[in-house]
């Protein structure tokens, strides 16, 4: 649940399937786009050798790498490709949609969340809300004046084949279940899930059995990626305090809804073990990847805006140290993610957009 549409607005203030058409594009190898009126690549971001613009429209973002790197899944709204609300897609790396429709995966009913490749690369996990209602759920922006992230509790974990045939259903307890990702040795999921009353993590095998639960802490804990050796997770959470932080979290959270204004990145082992705080810089701290060593995060944050905005990508260490500006916009950066061979970084971005709302996918071609 990394909601785009929904973290624009944040920004700002602090169906039937298409027929697919696809174009093959040149390689990333071969496509370098460098700052200038593209602004693609800003002249501070070292890390970027070069870049290439995926779509070209709509809100899209969670781009997840094949275990081979050869194809991608993200989620969409483009409304130009009939979407109302996110709906999953299949892409070839070498591929752009300036001018076609990627193929739709997701059932194209109801809302669907975090799509991830299982090890197979024939199969993957996301989270829809399909089964309970076939239309997409409304998307409540504001509650008392604050902005939320709904957590409709209609989404379950199901898997699919790359057609589009749902296979297996994870997970059928009442309650929100979603935002999982798989591990990269193949073997775990992790998800966040309302079982307990609280939004916490836990883990279960590919076929959905073994449920752990690895944190049990008030607050939403979310977003989270193993590490490149399966041993450790990073993720997402918010710590509510106060008296009044706590009430609010609690009734926010009876309605079906979180604020996601302030959150910071916590990091564990695998089966929750020594849980612990990486950053305390306040805002907005999310969206974590473990950098292909293992030995940093690459992160999305506005700890550095007075008013809510720009987003931008940063390193830090996985001990706190090290704190790295990586991304220079003066927009949103979120949701990064190296491809597993560690080359590339996929993520979404506001960039070259033309002064509109888009969102769009960007893949770079990784330096150091």
């Amino acid at each position: 649940m990394r909601k785009i549409a929904v973290l624009f607005f944040l920004i700002a203030a602090v169906g039937c399937k298409t027929d697919p058409k696809s174009t093959e594009e040149p390689s990333v190898e071969t496509t370098s786009l460098m700052a200038g009126s593209d602004t693609l690549i800003y002249p501070e971001e070292k890390y970027f050798k070069s870049i290439r613009q995926i779509t070209f429209g709509g809100d899209n973002a969670e781009a997840y790498w094949s275990f081979d790197d050869s194809m991608m899944l993200f989620q969409s709204n483009n409304k130009e490709w009939g979407m109302e609300c996110d709906q999953i897609f299949l892409m070839n790396v070498s591929q752009n949609f300036k001018d076609s429709i990627p193929p739709m995966i997701s059932t194209g009913m109801g809302r669907t969340t975090c799509s991830y490749f299982l090890p197979d690369n024939k199969h993957f996990v996301y989270g829809s809300t399909h089964l309970v209602d076939k239309e997409c759920p409304e998307v409540p922006l504001r509650s008392n004046g604050k902005y939320v992230w709904p957590v409709y509790e209609s989404f379950d974990i199901f898997v699919a084949d790359l057609e589009g045939n749902i296979v297996d259903q994870l997970t059928d307890l009442p309650g929100y279940d979603a935002e999982a990702t798989v591990s990269p040795k193949g073997d775990k999921i992790v998800f966040t899930s309302m079982r307990s009353g609280d939004l916490e993590l836990y883990t279960m095998n590919l076929d959905g059995s073994e449920v752990t639960q690895i944190t049990d802490e008030l607050g939403y804990d979310g977003g989270a990626f193993f590490s490149p050796d399966g041993s450790k997770i990073i993720f997402r959470a918010s710590r509510p305090k106060t008296e009044e932080a706590i009430a609010e979290y609690k009734e926010l959270l009876s309605q079906g809804l979180v604020q996601p204004t302030e959150m910071e990145l916590f990091i564990c082992d695998a089966d929750g073990g020594n849980l612990k705080q990486l950053t305390f810089l306040g805002n907005a701290n999310w969206s974590p990847f473990f950098h292909p060593s293992g030995k940093k995060i690459l992160f999305s944050s506005n700890f550095e805006a007075e008013k809510g905005f720009p987003f931008n990508l940063y390193f830090i260490d996985i001990d706190g140290k090290n704190l790295e500006r990586v991304t220079h916009g003066e927009t949103f950066d979120a949701f990064p993610v190296f491809s597993n061979d560690g080359k590339y970084l996929a993520f979404s971005s506001n960039r070259n957009n033309g002064g509109t709302r888009d969102t769009n996918l960007f893949i770079a071609e990784w330096q150091e």
